[in-house]
């Protein structure tokens, strides 16, 4: 068991002392110092990693409140939310700070090192023929889900080709390919392949075609770069 795992029912303990009234001075005192410190928010306020995906859509890290009233002068709708809705000062704070700004927040939960199922990519695209743009789209660090949801952004909503979307997964963005979150790169390359030997629409591969046994099977990561990545940087 890691450090992290035995500290989280602690941590849950401990948000649930203060984390029901936001209201309250106290809990949003609470909810700073778990977004800044436990959550690391500090270097979010430093580094938004903010990227436009198009005139509509953007991507970053999960914004600081600060970040959520920056956005809504941009003119920002919508802001999907990746992490899911949870306990947390981050989501808490953002969630006030929509609110507050008259932006619509959308909560669709997405994982970094996990292939993505089909019921979320219909979610995903339920969700982009349906929000309100410009949207902004975030995780916790701006790298891996915002990289794959912008990147199906692109192919769902837009049908731009994969070879153009998987772009939005790229180490400029904090993405690291031969970590375990190269899964992600790994399910857009497995529908390049199957279209390359019969053309075949991106949907219509996920429908009848997308084997994610086969991928986890041929899919292997660095076992140094995950320890830096999941254990040294707590990379979420």
């Amino acid at each position: 068991m890691s450090n992290w795992e035995f500290w989280s029912p602690y941590m849950r303990a401990w948000r649930r002392t203060w984390n029901r009234d936001m209201t309250r001075l106290r809990s949003r005192f609470y909810a700073y110092l778990d977004m800044l410190i436990f959550d690391h928010g500090f270097f979010r306020y430093v580094y938004p990693n903010r990227f436009k995906v198009t005139d509509q859509v953007e991507r970053q890290n999960h914004p600081t409140p600060f970040g959520v009233a920056l956005a809504a002068r941009r003119g920002i709708k919508t802001i999907i939310n990746l992490r899911g809705g949870n306990d947390l000062g981050s989501y808490l704070l953002s969630k006030a700070a929509c609110q507050r700004h008259g932006i619509t927040l959308v909560d669709l939960k997405t994982y970094s090192r996990r292939l993505p199922d089909k019921e979320l990519i219909r979610q995903a695209k339920k969700v982009f023929d349906e929000v309100e743009y410009p949207v902004l789209l975030h995780c916790k660090s701006g790298a891996d889900r915002a990289g794959l949801m912008s990147a199906l952004f692109l192919i769902l909503h837009e049908g731009r080709p994969v070879a153009e979307a998987k772009k939005q997964l790229n180490w400029r963005f904090g993405h690291v390919r031969q970590t375990n979150t190269g899964i992600l790169d790994a399910f857009l390359e497995a529908y390049e392949e199957a279209n390359r030997k019969k053309p075949i629409d991106f949907m219509t591969w996920v429908e009848e075609e997308y084997d994610p046994a086969a991928i986890n099977k041929a899919y292997k990561s660095s076992r140094w770069i995950n320890f830096i990545y999941d254990r040294i940087l707590r990379r979420e």
